[in-house]
């Protein structure tokens, strides 16, 4: 169960990059698991099993395109490391709180997308479209700026993705939530989607 996970979890992690959202070894994914234990060799389960979930990050100073099975990371929710190569990523104690305080997420992503990012470094905003996930809302969710990996970050994004699954950060890229890592990927996707759009819209400028 948990292999599978992982590289699922891998798989996504080469899709990011080979879309461009993540260039370099910047942005990290992580999913919330369960660690259930495989009865599919008829051997003999527990009756008491740990039902306290899992997560599986990206590791730290790695690219997206070379995460493998071997170097995922799992934690459980208080960041204690029991698997991986490496190290979990810098960001690891944003995914953790925004888990803490989003018990129906899933999934988690973080990614620099050139249009996105760019649109962070200034003080246009991101239009969110009709059909963009459930939240309905004039423009993409932002907060100020803090620095990557610090727990201003950490408290800022979380409280910001309390009521939202899309939140732009401030001179530094953007964060998708979802009930699983292919709806919080299309999130992602679909947000520099956006981004394009009204950046074309500013060029070209509304009829």
């Amino acid at each position: 169960m948990l292999n599978k996970a992982k590289k699922q979890l891998a798989e996504v992690a080469h899709y990011i990059y080979q879309k461009g959202l993540t260039p370099g070894r910047s942005g990290n994914i992580s999913m919330k698991v369960w660690n259930i234990p495989d009865t599919s060799n008829n051997v003999d389960v527990p009756e008491e099993v740990d039902d306290d979930p899992l997560i599986l990050i990206t590791p730290s100073g790695v690219s997206l395109r070379d995460v493998t099975l071997g170097n995922v990371i799992v934690t459980d929710l208080d960041g204690e490391k029991m698997e991986g190569d490496g190290e979990p990523s810098s960001e690891t104690g944003m995914h953790l709180e925004i888990y803490r305080k989003r018990e129906d997420v899933e999934a988690i992503v973080h990614t620099h997308p050139p249009y996105a990012t760019g649109f962070s470094f200034t003080d246009k905003k991101i239009p969110r479209f009709e059909g963009f996930g459930e939240i309905k809302a004039p423009y993409i969710a932002e907060i100020e700026y803090t620095v990557p990996g610090s727990i201003d970050l950490v408290e800022s994004a979380s409280d910001g993705l309390i009521n939202e699954d899309v939140l732009l950060l401030r001179n530094h890229g953007v964060v998708t939530v979802g009930p699983d890592i292919f709806e919080a990927v299309l999130l992602a996707e679909f947000t520099e989607s956006s981004a394009k759009t009204g950046f074309v819209i500013q060029v070209l400028g509304r009829k």
